[in-house]
């Protein structure tokens, strides 16, 4: 992801996530820490055609990966682009010397949470009104082992 995909990415991130959106400043902080010798943030979108119809972003600090955020269109929604992104995730984690992966997911969000579990993470807690204004709490989940993902396929 670069700042010139910001205007698709936030137009994407508001029908998403219309609630509970990020910020254009938010977006602008995790880039500026992306692309340098020392960088510990790592955004990817993804495009059909000219079209970026989903994006992740992943923090990276002292051996621990942080999804920050994972979105795909709804068009988009069980062709198997969540787990491509994911997947890209955890190859950078891994990249990153990360041991483990945490990330949080409403826990109204039955079908990202089923891509994660794929994926080997496991609920390890949950964090109360996460999400605002809404006041939907988080499901915490953990995956250890970043490079070998259990569900790594594409069809889901």
């Amino acid at each position: 992801m670069r700042w010139w995909d910001l205007d698709p990415v936030m137009e994407l991130e508001h029908e998403l996530f219309p609630e509970d959106a990020w910020s254009r400043g938010m977006f602008w902080s995790e880039l500026a820490d992306a692309r340098h010798p020392a960088a510990t943030r790592h955004y990817v979108v993804a495009e059909a055609g000219s079209r970026i119809v989903g994006y992740a972003g992943l923090a990276a600090v002292a051996g621990t990966g942080d999804v920050q955020t994972i979105a795909a269109a709804r068009d988009h929604w069980g062709s198997g682009l969540g787990a491509r992104l994911l997947g890209e995730l955890l190859h950078q984690a891994t990249a990153f010397e990360c041991h483990e992966v945490l990330l949080e997911v409403r826990v109204d969000n039955k079908r990202a949470q089923r891509l994660y579990e794929r994926f080997g993470f496991e609920p390890i807690g949950f964090r109360k009104a996460y999400y605002q204004p809404g006041n939907v709490d988080a499901l915490v989940m953990r995956r250890s082992e970043p490079e070998s993902p259990k569900g790594n396929d594409t069809h889901g």
